[in-house]
């Protein structure tokens, strides 16, 4: 029945793309003036570049593009199929920080103002916070086992600290990990207590989690570029004073794609129509268990969705 569907009902045979869909599918009538550019896995973790036009908002005519894997000059390549005339009409191309999307968005959409998505800036904060937790949990661990050797050394019986919630050191740093994601007026009574005896415990972490809140604070309440710019200034200068490595390394790269960050001052715009396509392929490759066939897949993709 499926094989009668895939050969003969679906018209897949007759499909005008078929002969590179492996490789790249263009829909030129599906280009807009604003767009989403992202990365997706199809199946065993091999990677496609989508373009989106936000305007369908993930509905029929949102794919533009879908390229095989990453790389910034094969992108390139097939993005030029569609005349330059009709590129210069893109007026905004949202993305995340990776170089080789800037490159295909710069190149292809030179008229186009390239937004840096404002959650993948805030994302990198929240994983340098989750890199200092996980290092003080690993130091927690070593320090659990040398107290339970000392004790097997001494034959004594090891009893680790518990905590007034009832948490050891290494509980504590574990079950925190959800904690730190969520802002202070979204805590439950318990992630709450947590909180404060992580703080208490370590005022690096305290800290850090201020600076990925505030972090997130410019975006949500700037609305002015000139402000924001002013704000990420002050944010760099306490990352420079707190001395946190992982820090320095967020407030570099926010350095190096400081433009395109601001753009997103101007509109508020985000790549989220992208991330909430991928949810979409997603969802869709689970109802296919999997994807066996990628032409067959991708097929049904752009029936759906070009």
């Amino acid at each position: 029945m499926l094989r009668h569907y895939h050969d003969y009902q679906s018209g897949f045979k007759n499909w005008n793309q078929r002969s590179h869909a492996k490789n790249w599918l263009l829909y030129p009538q599906n280009l807009g003036s604003h767009l989403s550019i992202d990365e997706t896995s199809l199946s065993h973790g091999e990677l496609y570049t989508i373009l989106t036009n936000k305007a369908a908002k993930g509905g029929k005519g949102s794919i533009v593009a879908v390229v095989a894997g990453t790389k910034a000059e094969k992108v390139i390549e097939v993005l030029r199929k569609i005349p330059e005339s009709q590129r210069k009409k893109v007026k905004e191309i949202t993305l995340d920080m990776a170089g080789n999307m800037e490159l295909i968005a710069k190149r292809c959409f030179p008229k186009a103002t390239r937004v840096t998505d404002r959650f993948h800036v805030q994302k990198l904060a929240a994983e340098a916070l989750q890199e200092m937790r996980v290092k003080h949990r690993w130091d927690a661990l070593d320090a659990e086992n040398e107290a339970i050797e000392h004790a097997k050394s001494t034959s004594t019986d090891y009893q680790p600290e518990l905590l007034s919630n009832g948490d050891t050191i290494k509980q504590l740093l574990a079950r925190s990990r959800y904690v730190l994601y969520k802002k202070q007026k979204d805590w439950t009574e318990n992630q709450k207590q947590r909180a404060i005896l992580l703080f208490e415990r370590y005022a690096d972490l305290k800290k850090a989690y201020e600076l990925t809140m505030s972090l997130s604070h410019i975006f949500e309440h700037t609305n002015d570029k000139l402000y924001g710019l002013a704000r990420l200034a002050k944010w760099h200068e306490k990352v420079r004073q707190s001395g946190f490595k992982a820090f320095n390394t967020v407030a570099r790269s926010i350095q190096n794609h400081y433009e395109t960050i601001l753009n997103y001052f101007d509109n508020r715009s985000t790549n989220a129509s992208a991330e909430s396509f991928n949810a979409k392929i997603k969802a869709f490759r689970s109802q296919f268990r999997g994807v066996r066939n990628i032409e067959f897949f991708l097929y049904r993709l752009t029936q759906l969705y070009a």
